[in-house]
């Protein structure tokens, strides 16, 4: 089956393929025989009822310094395509929801992974909430009186954007902490959007399980162990990736996100688990393929295109 497949994805020059989900995705499709195209979010258009976009034909090779060929843009009515890949990293804004809008009119006729309008009603710090049980306590609020009421209940809290991305602005907060003023200022003037505040786990010095779950099921988990000096995991912040199996309460939760992301046609989603204790379901533009192929994981991207055949077939 040669299938016609288009990426929205961010400038693809400037990816760094050792780590990127996305070419991983390329790289898989482009050795299956499918035809590849390329669009960033702004060639996306609505005229009247139809959804079409300047794309150009895509090749990639896995080459540092060398790794696309990019040909002469077409016009195209995106309802050509047999499968769209909605790749483009957070921020999670009103570009990125009015994207999630134009390409539901064209799914699922073509098949668009993730399902736009799922992507778009499950935000990855919001939906996690839908599983409040499987958490450490959490809150989402902007309001200075019930941010300390949450803190004098559960001591040292982390503190990040609701729709943050990447480790970006993730503070610890300790009890009685003479910067909380400043962090709370800042935040007030930086986010519009109220902000999550969640019980410091300790163990997260032993690592951050990023796991991969695709239609549903597991396919793969990298443990993410965050730099001595920092509190952060991801491996963009530092973090150094480790080899990992799943304990039974992981397995736990795996069974019961399932069903719930394959009903939303969620195909390729990464959950964030520290200590036992879900922390995010990352919708938008999961990472961890590549990191876990390189340390003798299953071919996640190899699952993901198996998945996506099948609902073409």
């Amino acid at each position: 089956m040669i299938l016609n497949v288009a990426v929205q994805m961010d400038p693809i020059a400037r990816i760094n393929i050792r780590g990127d989900s996305t070419f991983a995705l390329l790289l898989e499709a482009q050795r299956r025989g499918h035809a590849l195209s390329y669009l960033t979010p702004d060639k996306l258009s609505l005229r009247g009822n139809d959804v079409v976009a300047h794309v150009q034909p895509l090749s990639v090779r896995d080459q540092l310094g060398d790794h696309f060929t990019l040909g002469e843009a077409v016009r195209t009515d995106m309802r050509g395509f047999d499968v769209v890949l909605l790749r483009q990293d957070p921020p999670f804004d009103l570009a990125y929801i009015t994207s999630t809008h134009l390409l539901e009119r064209i799914h699922p006729q073509t098949l668009v992974v993730n399902n736009p309008a799922s992507v778009r009603n499950a935000p990855e710090k919001i939906f996690v909430m839908d599983f409040a049980d499987l958490m450490p306590p959490t809150l989402i609020s902007r309001d200075l009186e019930e941010i300390n009421s949450f803190r004098a209940e559960h001591g040292a809290v982390v503190m990040k954007p609701l729709h943050g991305h990447g480790g970006a602005a993730v503070f610890r907060v300790l009890p009685q902490d003479m910067n909380f003023g400043s962090l709370h200022d800042m935040f007030s003037v930086t986010f519009r959007e109220p902000w999550v505040i969640q019980r410091f786990l300790p163990e997260v010095k032993h690592g951050d399980k990023r796991i991969i779950l695709v239609d549903g099921e597991f396919a793969g988990a990298v443990n993410r162990v965050p730099a001595a000096d920092d509190l952060r995991s991801n491996m963009v912040r530092g973090g150094a990736a480790a080899a990992t199996d799943l304990s039974a309460r992981e397995r736990e939760i795996c069974a019961r996100l399932g069903p719930h992301l394959r009903d939303r046609g969620l195909l390729f989603v990464g959950i964030d688990v520290i200590d036992g204790h879900l922390t995010e379901i990352n919708v938008t533009s999961p990472t961890g393929i590549r990191a876990i192929a390189k340390l003798g994981g299953p071919d996640v991207a190899a699952m993901i295109w198996d998945a996506i055949e099948r609902k073409r077939s």
